[in-house]
């Protein structure tokens, strides 16, 4: 299986691996196999340390992104491989204050305009709904909010 929106393949455990997951987390989920070769065929290359990321993994993730994830262990003959299964969290889920998203096989960091819209979409809220800083209601007349009025004030030019 090649890797795609919902799976990526590495040889070892790094820390930075932490953002795929909260990708994942803030996308569709998926799953990290970790002990396996990133370069197709994907074979089991295997994990000298599976028993001590199998402690660390899930504290970890926990302590970092504040999420929980499944952390199981594979043996294929003699080699170890771990399987992070990552579900899709409904609110915003950030590493260190970055917001990262998992787009096809590839990790992005939302930024901008995207992160902006990523904020929005997780919270349920429209940009018509967001406050515009500095405008009071009392800066605001009905001529000018109504759409029905402009329309027609338009049609009378």
């Amino acid at each position: 299986m090649d890797e795609s929106q919902n799976i990526e393949y590495k040889g070892i455990w790094k820390d930075e691996y932490l953002k795929w997951i909260c990708g994942f987390a803030n996308a569709n989920g998926g799953r990290i196999f970790l002990g396996v070769d990133d370069d197709p065929p994907h074979e089991v290359i295997g994990l000298a340390d599976a028993d001590k990321l199998m402690e660390d993994l899930p504290n970890k993730v926990r302590d970092v992104l504040g999420i929980m994830v499944d952390v199981d262990l594979h043996h294929e003959g003699d080699k170890k491989y771990i399987e992070m299964t990552v579900e899709p969290y409904p609110y915003p889920v950030n590493y260190k204050g970055q917001y990262h998203y998992r787009s096809g096989s590839t990790k992005q960091e939302l930024k901008g305009a995207a992160l902006s819209k990523f904020l929005l979409d997780k919270d349920g809220v429209r940009w018509c709904d967001v406050p515009v800083p500095a405008v009071n209601p009392e800066d605001l007349n009905a001529e000018s909010s109504n759409p029905s009025r402009r329309k027609v004030s338009r049609r009378n030019v």
